[in-house]
C-alpha cells in the first residue's frame, strides 16, 4: 500500500506494520494522517491473512497527540460550526478514526517510545498489548484543552487499569511514565528504548505462531464479556469454539500430535 503522507504499512508474512510518520511534528496527529489511517483501516479490515499488526511510529515520540495548529485548532474547532446531527455525525467518525484495530480478526502490539499523550495513548490503547521504552511518556492530556478523551480511552482504559485508576488519570489527565504503566496493568513489558521495536516483533511472532482462528475467537469472546450480556458472552465464545472444531487446523493440530510436530497452522 504506497501513496501516504503521513503513515507507513508494510507487511512482512502475516505481520503487518504501520508506522506513523511526522517524526518532525513527533507524530502529532492531523487530518490528513486521521483520514490515511482510516483507508488503511478499510484494507486491512478485509485481509484474512494478516495475522498480527504492530503499530510503530518514527523517531524518538510514539504520538504527541493532536497537531495543535492542523486538528485542535483546524478540524476540531470546526465541529463546533456544525448544527447538533451534523456535529455529532462528523465527532463520532473521527472518534472512530482507529476504532478498525480492536475490530481486527487478529491481535495487534503498540510499539511506544517517548511520548504518548492524548490521541497518540488512545491510540496505544486500540491495540491488544503495548510494549513500552523505558523512558515512555503516557498521558491523557485533553483536559489542558478544556476537552476530554473521545477517542475510545473512555472505553479502553477502565478495562485495561481498573476504573478508579483510569478516573484519575482521565479527569487529571496525569502523565504517568513506563515503571507505573507497567505497574497499573497498561504496558505489556517494558524494555529499553532500542529494543521497543525489535521487542514488539517477537511478541507479534509468538502471536503469528497460535492457532488464527482460536485467536479470532478468544479475542471476540472476550470483548463480548465487557459489552454484552454474560449469557451472550458464553455464546460468543461457543459459536467460536464450535468453528474452530470444525477447522482443517483443530484437525492438524491432532494430527501434529499424533506425529510428535509442531502444528502448520492455516486459518481456516
Amino acid at each position: 500500500m504506497t501513496g501516504y503522507q503521513t503513515i507507513r504499512y508494510e507487511r512482512t508474512e502475516h505481520i503487518g506494520t504501520l508506522t506513523l510518520a511526522r517524526p518532525e511534528k513527533r507524530n502529532a496527529q492531523n487530518p490528513r494522517m486521521w483520514q490515511e489511517l482510516a483507508e488503511l483501516g478499510s484494507e486491512l479490515l478485509a485481509d484474512e491473512t494478516l495475522r498480527c499488526l504492530v503499530v510503530a511510529a518514527e523517531g524518538p515520540s510514539f504520538s504527541a497527540g493532536i497537531d495543535l495548529v492542523e486538528g485542535m485548532a483546524g478540524l476540531l474547532v470546526e465541529l463546533t460550526g456544525h448544527a447538533p446531527q451534523d456535529a455529532l455525525d462528523a465527532g463520532l467518525k473521527l472518534a472512530g478514526t482507529f476504532r478498525w484495530i480492536s475490530e481486527l480478526g487478529c491481535p495487534s502490539v503498540a510499539a511506544v517510545r517517548g511520548h504518548a499523550y492524548g490521541a497518540g495513548m488512545q491510540l496505544a490503547l486500540a491495540c491488544d498489548f503495548r510494549i513500552l521504552g523505558q523512558s515512555a511518556q503516557l498521558g491523557l492530556i485533553e483536559t489542558r484543552y478544556g476537552l476530554l478523551p473521545d477517542m475510545g480511552a473512555t472505553v479502553r482504559l477502565p478495562r485495561i487499569v481498573g476504573e478508579s485508576r483510569a478516573r484519575e488519570l482521565i479527569l487529571l489527565g496525569e502523565v504517568i511514565d513506563s515503571a507505573e504503566a507497567l505497574r497499573i496493568g497498561l504496558a505489556s513489558r517494558v524494555v529499553a528504548d532500542d529494543d521497543v521495536d525489535s521487542a514488539a516483533r517477537e511478541l507479534a511472532g509468538r502471536l503469528v505462531a497460535q492457532p488464527p482462528l482460536a485467536i479470532r475467537g478468544a479475542r471476540s469472546a472476550l470483548d463480548a464479556a465487557w459489552y454484552q450480556h454474560s449469557e451472550d458472552s458464553f455464546k460468543v465464545a461457543v459459536e467460536a469454539q464450535i468453528r474452530c472444531l470444525q477447522s482443517e487446523d483443530f484437525r492438524e493440530a491432532l494430527a501434529a500430535a499424533a506425529e510428535g510436530r509442531s502444528p502448520q497452522w492455516r486459518g481456516c
